[in-house]
């Protein structure tokens, strides 16, 4: 079976492990997973990440995800969308980037200039492709 959509399959890894309140979440490693992984623990939505490599029969390197929960064990993603997606790609310019929750959440947009926040897109002046939202 080959995936047409590695990414919206990290969101969703991320999201399952969420729902069932693990401590990590581990997903086959891109440089596009480890690029949003590195976006959600700059702005604090996860504890951290790291890569490993592959392990005996499988193939290709991993990225785990140390999810982040409050106290009560709630968590701190509340939640996760991909927005564009292979059948409907999803382009904004720098003014049209969508605001998650007035400001509240992150968007994450593909620039030329590589992956970033919706708000450092914006504050560059750049637009590019929706890739997902979380709150």
């Amino acid at each position: 079976m080959t995936m047409t959509d590695p990414t919206a399959d990290f969101l969703t890894r991320i999201r399952n492990a969420l729902h069932a309140q693990h401590d990590v979440a581990e997903a086959p490693a891109s440089r596009l997973s480890t690029e949003i992984a590195r976006i959600l623990k700059e702005q604090g939505y996860i504890e951290g990440y790291e890569l490993r490599p592959p392990e005996p029969r499988r193939a290709g390197d991993r990225v785990v995800v140390r999810l982040r929960y409050t106290e009560d064990r709630q968590s701190v993603i509340s939640g996760l969308r991909r927005v564009s997606r292979p059948g409907r790609r999803t382009y904004v310019d720098a003014r049209h980037i969508p605001k998650v929750l007035g400001g509240m959440g992150t968007t994450i947009v593909s620039t030329s200039q590589g992956l970033m926040t919706g708000h450092d897109a914006r504050q560059r002046g750049i637009g590019g492709e929706v890739l997902a939202e979380e709150w």
